[in-house]
C-alpha cells in the first residue's frame, strides 16, 4: 500500500481531530471505491476507515454533549 494518509502507520486515532479523521476518512472510501490491489489492503483501509468514523462519531457525541450542558435545564426539545 501506498504511504498516504490511509496508511495504518499514521498516527493513532484516538490523537487525531475531528477534522483530520473526518478528511482521513474522505481518503480511504475514495481508495476503496477505486478498489486496492490486495485483499489484504482493502481490509487495512476498511478497518482504518471504521475507527475513523468511529472517532468522528466520538468528537460528534462530545460536542452534542457540551452543547446540552450549556443549555439551561428549561429548554426541552
Amino acid at each position: 500500500m501506498t504511504s498516504d494518509a490511509a496508511d495504518v502507520s499514521n498516527p493513532s486515532v484516538e490523537k487525531l481531530s475531528f477534522e483530520q479523521a473526518r478528511d482521513e476518512l474522505v481518503q480511504v472510501v475514495a481508495q476503496l471505491e477505486q478498489g486496492a490491489p490486495t485483499l489484504e489492503q482493502s481490509l487495512e483501509l476498511w478497518t482504518r476507515g471504521e475507527a475513523l468514523a468511529a472517532r468522528c462519531e466520538e468528537w460528534l457525541l462530545g460536542a452534542k454533549r457540551r452543547l446540552d450542558a450549556a443549555r439551561p435545564s428549561g429548554d426541552a426539545d
